[in-house]
């Protein structure tokens, strides 16, 4: 369920020594990954209380949603699995409500509690056979959003497996990316992109009035970016599996595993997502990995405000109904 890997590259259009705004950009390791911070603004000195106060709401998210820190509350209600409900901020509460509301759309192919599953396959180099079926079938029997029980009046959430677990690796850094965007927006910065490793959030417009925008490439062919896409007030973000893989029997096994069946998924190497929000657009692209094409899309299609640009393993780019390339 793990994301990796951006194909999605930010360009920055405007000439900012002749416009009365400029483009600031900070980067720096957050949540356990690259972000980038950007903001149009009048003078680094306030671009830099800008980015510093991104900084810190980024860290408060990772505080609230890390399963790392012990002292964490996500880290709690693993610790009670099986045992009794844990009472959360109603911050905590709401994200697991929405990420089961987003596991029930995708029939489960995505889904939180996948941190209870057994790590069988490895993607190190180290793995030289195939799992046997009873192992990988044993491997996934502690997941399943339906063992995840919310109670709403008290803001208690309790997993009902012993030694279940919930993780928000595929669906965190977007969560931390929309937050930081609203804290900004809200500070009064006008324009900027939150992009964390790929999950990318942008407001506003860039000094010269032009939109961001976002190059396209397949992982398949590097050298040429074969769409040239805006992203207005919006989120794009983009999941790729071609660098993370492990090859049995001569067959291509990718590291991104479906949470119902412990089989990795097959036949897609990249997914780029376009949404209001980064945390729906993070979930759905890991999820459409597992779904596959052809299921991927007709969901996208039936979502208002959503799309999508797949590459198979072939090197083929499927697309969802409104999407227009621009390859100029």
């Amino acid at each position: 369920m793990f994301k990796t890997t951006t194909i999605v590259f930010l360009f920055l259009m405007a000439h900012t020594t002749v416009l009365s705004q400029q483009i600031y950009k900070r980067t720096l390791k957050l949540m356990g990954s690259r972000f980038d911070i950007t903001v149009v603004a009048k003078h680094k000195t306030e671009a830099d209380r800008y980015i510093d106060k991104g900084i810190k709401e980024i860290e408060r998210i990772e505080k609230l949603i890390s399963s790392w820190d012990k002292n964490s509350q996500t880290s709690n209600i693993n610790n009670n699995a099986g045992i009794q409900p844990v009472k959360v901020d109603k911050e905590l509460f709401n994200l697991i409500q929405r990420a089961i509301r987003i596991s029930e759309l995708t029939d489960g192919a995505f889904d939180i509690s996948y941190a209870s599953m057994d790590r069988i396959w490895k993607f190190d180099g180290s793995m030289q056979e195939m799992p046997s079926k009873d192992k990988i079938k044993i491997s996934v029997q502690k997941v399943g959003y339906q063992n995840i029980l919310l109670d709403k009046d008290n803001s208690t959430v309790f997993l009902t497996k012993k030694g279940m677990k919930i993780g928000f690796g595929a669906i965190g850094k977007g969560y931390a990316a929309d937050k930081a965007k609203e804290l900004l927006i809200t500070d009064g910065v006008e324009a900027g992109i939150i992009n964390a490793s790929g999950d990318m959030n942008t407001w506003g417009k860039q000094p010269d009035h032009t939109d961001w925008k976002v190059a396209i490439t397949n992982p398949l062919n590097k050298d040429n970016a074969f769409a040239l896409l805006p992203v207005v007030n919006s989120a794009v973000v983009t999941s790729g599996n071609y660098e993370k893989y492990v090859i049995l029997n001569g067959k291509r096994y990718s590291h991104i595993i479906d949470p119902r069946t412990g089989y990795p998924s097959e036949g897609i190497v990249s997914v780029t997502v376009f949404a209001l929000k980064a945390e729906l657009a993070d979930a759905l692209a890991t999820s459409i990995f597992v779904m596959g094409i052809d299921i991927g899309l007709d969901r996208i299609n039936q979502l208002t405000g959503v799309e999508s640009i797949i590459i198979d393993d072939k090197g083929d780019v499927h697309t969802s109904n409104n999407i227009k390339i621009d390859n100029n």
